[in-house]
Order: C-alpha cells, then structure tokens, then sequence
C-alpha cells in the first residue's frame, strides 16, 4: 500500500455527504454496517489484503455524525464491554534466569497468535507493565520472548503516532504527506522484560532480533512492509540505553499529550522519542525528495549558490513566517557583500532596508532572538555531523568592541585600557565543529552576553562562587549540549576541543558524569598536583619519547598591553618539529572539592627542542579523555588540537570579512540578532574558502549560482586575453 486511505478526508467532501444522505433517506432498514461495507465498495477503502476498511469507515461515520452532517442509523446490538483476556492466575516467578545474555541459550520470539499466548502477553503486560496490556490501537502485532527460564518479556506494536512534533520535522514530511504516509510508522508500543530478570544485554538482544522479524511478520499480516520504527522512553523510569545501543536514533521529547487528548490537557508524561528506520531511502518510499527532514547531511550540499539561505535561514521560529521569509532574503543579500552594512547591501532598494530595520528592531520579548534565528543552521550543522565519523567542537569566546556606540543600551564591560577607562561590548562563547580535516560543518551553539564586572561589595572568595554564576561555566553549558547531542549521532564520536582557559576540574567532572562519552581535549594551564610522585608537567617530561611530529604553527598577529592581557609579540608561520610523549594520570581535585575522586585523564605532552633563535619555542600540554593506546592516538589529539585554530579563523572572518564590530544599533539586543546573520554568513565565507583550496575539482554549481559562475568565467576570459607587459 503506497499511500493511506484517507478515509474521514473522503467522506467529508459535500458530494460524498450527499451520497451518503440519500442512502440514508431511500433506505430506513439499513445498518450501520452495511452502510460502511457499501462506501467501502463504492470508494475503494480496501488495504493491501483486499479486506474493506469496515471500522475505519464506522468510526469516520460516527465523528461526521458528531458534527451533525447526518443521523446515523441506531446500533441493533450491544454486546457490552468484555474483559481482557487473562489467566486464571499470576505467571510464576522467574528462577535461576542467567545473568549475561550468551549463557541463554534458548532465546525466542513467539508470535503471539493463539487465545492462550494472548492471555500470557495480556497477563505479563498487566503485571509488569506501568501501560497495562492496553488496548492497542490500528494494526497490530505481539511477540512473546521464551526461554529455557520460561517467559522473560513481551512485545507489542501499534499504529504510530498521529501527530508529533520532533518526529514530523525530523521525518520532514507536511500535513498531507503525513495524512497519506503515516501507515510507514509503527509503533513499538511495549517493550518489556519481566520484573526480578537481570541479564546483562538482554534488552539489547531482543531489540536486534525484533528488528530482524518485525518488517516481514507485518507485510505478511496487512499485505505492505513498513519504513520505519518509533518508540518512546519515560525517562522518569528509565534512561534508553538498550536502544542507544541497537542504533536507535533519539529525536527529541513529547510534549504530554496522548493519543485522545483533544482538551490539550497534556496529563501524559514527557517522553524521549527514539526512531529506527527499515530501510536507508525510507523518506523516498513516502515521496520525500531528496535532503527532506533532518538526517544526515553531506557537507558539500550546503553552499548552493541558488538556496543556500533558505537551507540555512528557512522556517526560522521568529513567530511570523514573513519574518522568516525576510531573514532568509537578508542573509543572502548579506553573503553577496559581507563587509557592508546592510543600507549599501540593500543598494538603494528602502523597501528592502526598511525590512531589514523592523526585524532587527523587534522588541526584546519577541520571538526574533539569537538562538531562533540560529536555530536552522544548528539543525542543518546537527545533519552535516551526522555524517561524519568524528566531529571536533571547538570552543571558545572573543570579545566583540563596540565603545564606539556611547548610546547602545545593555552592553557590558570587555575590558580596561592603560588609563582605566572601560571598554564596552559584548562577549561571543560558540561551539563551531569541524570535521578532522578541518572543514567547517557549522555554529552548533552561541550565546553572547554583556559582561558585568564583579560588584565591589561581593567579598565571596573564588572557591566559595558557584560555578553557575562564573564565566567559565560557559564551557560547561557547551559541553552539556554537546552531551544532550550525542544520542541524536550513536555513530559520530564528539570531542570537544578547547583552550587553556577551559582547564578547570569542573570540566572534566561534568565530563565523567555524563553517559553518552562526549571526550574533551584541553591544552592545559596549570601544573596541578597529582596522585603520583611528581606533578602533572614532571611527570610527563620525565617520559619517553614516543614520536616525532612536524607540525604547522600560524601566524599571529601582535596585540598590544590591554587590561589584564599580556602584549603579544607578532608571530611569522612556520613549521615546527616536535616531540610527543604521552602518558596516564590521575588529577588530585582542588581542596575545596576534597569529596570527589581523582580525575583519570590523559597527558600529550608536545615540545619544539629545536627551536629558531627568534622564536618562542613550541611547548604544549593536551589534557585528553580519549583513551590512548598506541602512539597513533596521540598524534591524532596533536592533530586535532592544531584545528582548534579554526574557530580563530572563523573570527577573525566575523570581524573583518563581516564587520561585526562596525555595526551600529540603539540595543544589544538588535546587535545580536545581526550578528547572529553574520555568524552563519562568516561560515559560509569558510566553508567556501576551505572547499576550494582543499576539494579543487569539486564542481562549480556546488559554491556558486548560474550568474556567479558566468560573471567569473567572463572575467576568467578577460585576464586571459591581457596583453602581459611583464614577463
């Protein structure tokens, strides 16, 4: 069955309601029944089988009557409720059952089929189950799970869904692709393992072999295969591991409404949705065009010189689809000329500028803010890391200056210059991701505040702050929605790649707590103390020489004295020769966190021996979760710490390519909305850059539009014909 039947759509049409009087007026003996089997024959509501679609039929018939288009004929027979089929008594106890799934050697699916093994399935269901034995709802199917231990559990499958949120814009599909396609998604609506059983991977086992039979059991009962699985988690109760584990794609929260919650009451608990496609092109199968929903997403796809910005902008949640509509138009008239401000972008067209101003100049409680506009990019950055095997996530923040703006409201202090005077601005922490050649993948995070330095009265020594109300818990928020990330990419390993300034013990605290292994690798500030004799540089220096590196150092710009920097010299680029030691460490916790353990953690220690005359020589100390075992780990974090230098480039493309810092705006709220445009345009400019230099023959269509490329390649032609005075 390609499509559903949309049975009530059909049935509501004035034409069809017509029909449908008139068989009621001409014949008074007719029943409810026989008045469906009729319009299932008259308007083909058959399923895949060739069976009519009977109760469907009925049940849209009665809501129609609810809506008074006609009097249904009275019900002739009311056979009651009948109870749930049970046993006589409660299944026994389990004894003796292993307690790792390889020693069960009599593992099985049974489908449920007969009246006696539903009455066991009603039975365990009732007993063990918080849902009951239910009922279910639409097509279904049950399985037993027999052992040699007897029965360990159940499974039951119903009709997905109607409607849910994460699910439909991960799927991707609109109202009436859903309405038509929604007979795809099944339900695992219970998943049990009886009470008393603990073995260790059973869950995870029966995931797999469910898996296997489910799609052919059902095409054998309704005649079509379906695409793809949901089910859902309450978290109050358990944490979804066993679906981690069988690649089950988490893809958000319920919202608290059941199935027959028309009141919008939402007395359901909040639940974790976890997908499993049945076949790799499901979205093809329900005639989604290719890159629909929110799946994994090649990297070259994302700079298309024609829609880029509706990719990246689109549907923006700014609580106006105009608005939306606008941000898209204003980026990619931003990307065609970053450096200018947006009146010499518009080029003299006022109905443009205007449109630009009153997004920008909503007022702060409005649905235009930072992370609504970002949000697009996040989700097609989420797609685009999807894809790879590995993802870095750099962290790091950079101070936007805007003294310039005496009059800009809600700006917070940057800095101080040699005469005390304050500097005003607003402070950037992102989390850009790049793939472990260095490709940017995009902003998967940003947040920009308004400094405030600390009040004079507040006497609280460093320790006795929490670490909530520090700005290094910057760090800890990136890291936490890194984590909260992780389950939607079971097949892409994290590793958040950051600066000295992250080298703190509630980092890598916040990190061991966590289930979903996001690894942090950190350049390390300070020599702490460890379990061993020496302390953390020491130790490592005192190493063996694992391998020789050559390494690329960029170049630096010189800065001068400002505040509590230190002046930095300017530096040429070059590249380094390094040795690489490595080793295992256990950190004490500082002493105002005596309770908790020492941090297990990995030391590269990389040095330059052979330095040049005029340079500082290399010498750095990456503090890393990532298990390493061989000296081909290390050199892998050496690396990926070296792309860590991405997210500088990135800003340093945000301040002069895009001119952040020149803009000016009443608020520091309208400031953030356009930097927010900027961020994803500065990214693009990278991307670009990137792809060029490193995938040269990737074709032209992939970066530029029809009229970019003509436009280059009659210049091309032109530098060509030059006559060339200098040879």
């Amino acid at each position: 069955m390609e499509t559903q039947n949309q049975i009530k759509r059909t049935l509501e049409q004035p034409e069809v309601i017509e029909y449908i009087c008139n068989i009621l007026d001409n014949n008074d003996t007719i029943s409810r029944t026989q008045l469906a089997d009729n319009l299932c024959g008259h308007y083909n509501f058959f399923d895949p089988l060739w069976n009519k679609q009977s109760a469907g039929c009925i049940k849209a018939l009665r809501e129609l009557e609810r809506q008074g288009r006609f009097v249904l004929p009275l019900r002739r027979n009311h056979p009651g409720i009948q109870g749930t089929l049970r046993l006589s008594e409660p299944l026994p106890e389990l004894q003796g059952v292993a307690d790792e799934v390889g020693n069960i050697y009599q593992l099985q699916l049974i489908t449920v089929e007969t009246e006696e093994h539903r009455r066991i399935w009603n039975e365990m269901m009732i007993q063990d189950h918080p849902r009951g034995a239910g009922p279910l709802v639409g097509r279904q199917l049950r399985y037993l799970v027999k052992s040699e231990y007897g029965w360990l559990g159940g499974v039951g499958f119903s009709s997905a869904a109607l409607h849910l949120e994460a699910r439909d814009r991960w799927i991707g599909w609109d109202l009436d692709t859903r309405r038509a396609n929604l007979h795809h998604v099944v339900n695992m609506s219970r998943f049990l393992i009886r009470s008393g059983v603990s073995c260790k991977n059973l869950a995870s086992r029966l995931l797999g072999m469910v898996i296997r039979v489910f799609p052919g059991d059902f095409e054998t009962r309704y005649g079509y295969r379906p695409q793809l699985l949901e089910s859902f988690v309450d978290t109050d109760r358990y944490v979804g591991t066993c679906y981690k584990a069988t690649n089950w794609h988490w893809i958000g929260r319920t919202k608290g409404r059941g199935r027959q919650d028309r009141f919008v009451k939402k007395a359901e608990s909040i639940k974790d949705i976890y997908v499993y496609p049945l076949a790799e092109d499901f979205r093809s199968k329900i005639g989604l065009p290719q890159g629909s929903g929110l799946d994994a997403l090649d990297i070259t796809t994302c700079v298309d010189g024609g829609n880029w910005a509706e990719k990246e902008f689109g549907g923006a949640p700014l609580g106006d689809k105009r608005l939306s509509d606008r941000l898209v138009e204003i980026a990619a008239d931003k990307a065609q000329n970053p450096g200018r401000a947006y009146c010499g972008v518009a080029g003299g067209d006022w109905s443009k500028v205007k449109g630009y101003y009153r997004l920008i100049d909503k007022p702060s409680d409005s649905g235009v803010t930072m992370a609504n506009i970002l949000l697009p990019h996040r989700e097609q950055t989420i797609r685009r890391m999807k894809a790879q095997k590995t993802v870095l996530c750099i962290q790091d923040g950079s101070d936007l200056n805007y003294s310039n703006l005496d009059k800009c409201e809600g700006l917070g202090v940057i800095g101080k210059n040699q005469t005390g005077a304050q500097s005003k601005g607003l402070h950037l922490h992102s989390t850009f991701t790049v793939t472990t050649e260095g490709l940017p993948l995009g902003v998967l995070g940003a947040k920009c505040t308004a400094p405030e330095p600390k009040a004079e009265e507040d006497k609280r020594p460093v320790s006795a702050i929490p670490i909530e109300e520090k700005k290094t818990f910057s760090w800890i928020e990136g890291l936490r929605d890194c984590t909260e990330l992780k389950a939607q990419m079971p097949h892409t390993s994290l590793v958040n790649v950051l600066d000295r300034e992250a080298d703190f013990f509630e980092l890598f605290d916040e990190q061991r707590c966590n289930f979903s292994r996001v690894e942090l690798l950190v350049r390390a500030k300070f020599d702490r103390r460890t379990t061993g004799e020496h302390k953390l540089f020491d130790t490592v220096r005192q190493s063996p020489v694992q391998a020789m590196l050559k390494i690329k150092i960029p170049r630096q710009s010189a800065r001068p004295k400002k505040s509590k920097q230190k002046i930095r010299p300017k530096r040429s680029a070059r590249i380094a020769e390094v040795a690489v030691r490595y080793v295992q460490v256990e950190l004490n916790p500082p002493p105002y966190y005596q309770d908790k353990a020492p941090l297990p953690v990995w030391i590269v220690h990389v040095r330059e021996d052979n330095a040049p005359t005029d340079t500082v020589p290399v010498e750095w100390f990456l503090l890393t979760t990532i298990d390493i075992k061989s000296v081909a780990d290390a050199v892998k974090c050496v690396k990926w710490y070296c792309l860590r230098w991405r997210i500088e480039d990135w800003h340093r493309v945000l301040k002069s390519g895009c001119g952040v810092e020149k803009m000016a705006h009443k608020t520091a709220d309208r400031l953030k909305r356009a930097i927010a445009i900027n961020m994803v345009v500065a990214w693009r400019i990278m991307l670009m850059t990137l792809l060029g230099r490193e995938t040269p023959e990737l074709p032209p269509e992939v970066l530029f539009s029809d009229l970019e490329i003509k436009v280059l390649a009659a210049y091309a032609k032109k530098k060509l014909s030059a006559p060339r005075l200098f040879r």
